[in-house]
């Protein structure tokens, strides 16, 4: 494509992590135009059974980490009058998933400050919004058995699980000028298990 690229290393659940992440990135580019939002772990159990600990990481990750780079990036957005947040949400985060409580917390969460920042930030020139995608064939669903797949691809629509490549396909639109008139919304990628 002719693009350049660097790549940094970050643990969003860092506060120090971030700050270096943005300043390299300041100090390479000069200014930052779109944040995506991607980091995100899970620690899957039923409620009764789930370890505090447990929540806490899927939180200091999924939103905690969210609202650090939305934040640390959110002035120099401000003062450039323009960029581009995509925060990745989830099914869960819309649906609910049993054995899932953090991770659906977390997710919804995400929703709740995509459009909260929306809303602040839109007459600065910064659209912000969120991609929701259903099962995708990650190694986060590899490890489902045979029978979970099935039963899921019977709640789908379309019969088949997502791929990265449908997620990032939503994530480049929100990303690009085509999308400047669009800010608080959740795209929804999940073929169709969720309307």
């Amino acid at each position: 494509n002719g693009r350049a690229a660097i790549a940094v290393a970050a643990n969003v659940a860092s506060a120090e992590d971030v700050k270096g992440l943005v300043a390299t990135t300041l100090s390479h580019w000069g200014r930052v135009d779109i944040l995506v939002n991607n980091a995100g772990i899970t620690r899957d159990g039923l409620l009764l059974r789930m370890k505090e600990e447990d929540w806490d990481a899927v939180m200091s990750v999924n939103l905690k980490g969210v609202y650090r780079c939305i934040k640390a990036v959110i002035p120099i957005m401000a003062k450039q009058r323009s960029g581009k947040i995509v925060s990745i949400s989830s099914i869960a985060g819309v649906m609910g998933n049993a054995g899932q409580a953090n991770y659906s917390a977390s997710k919804a969460a995400v929703i709740g400050l995509t459009k909260t920042v929306a809303r602040e930030y839109a007459s600065r020139g910064i659209t912000v919004n969120a991609v929701a995608p259903g099962f995708i064939d990650t190694a986060m669903t590899a490890p489902l058995s045979l029978e979970v797949r099935e039963a899921l691809l019977k709640e789908i629509p379309q019969a088949r699980l997502g791929t990265p490549e449908d997620v990032a396909n939503a994530v480049a639109f929100l990303a690009s000028n085509q999308a400047d008139y669009i800010t608080g919304q959740v795209f929804h990628v999940n073929g169709g298990m969720y309307m």
